[in-house]
C-alpha cells in the first residue's frame, strides 16, 4: 500500500507540475459544487417523477431550488 501511495504522490507531483497543491482547490471546489447540485437537482426531480409520473412537473419541482440550464448537467458536461 506504501508504494501504491509513494507512487501516485509521484504522479501527481508530475503533473500538478510548479502549481502549488493548495492551489488546486480553486478548481476541485467549484467542480464539486456543481456535481452536488447536479446530484441535488437529480433527486428532486427522481422524487417528484415518481411521485407523479409526469415529467414537466417534475422538472418544474427539480427547478425550484436550482436551474440547471439544458445540455448544462454534469453528466452533459462530463460526456463532452
Amino acid at each position: 500500500m506504501q508504494e501504491l501511495e509513494s507512487y501516485l504522490w509521484g504522479a501527481a507531483t508530475i503533473l500538478r507540475g510548479l502549481v502549488e497543491a493548495g492551489d488546486y482547490k480553486q478548481y476541485v471546489f467549484p467542480l464539486l459544487f456543481y456535481k452536488r447540485l447536479s446530484d441535488v437537482w437529480d433527486e428532486e426531480y427522481g422524487a417528484a417523477l415518481a411521485e407523479t409520473g409526469d415529467d414537466d412537473y417534475a422538472r418544474d419541482t427539480a427547478n425550484d431550488r436550482f436551474v440547471i440550464p439544458e445540455r448544462a448537467h454534469w453528466n452533459d458536461v462530463r460526456t463532452v
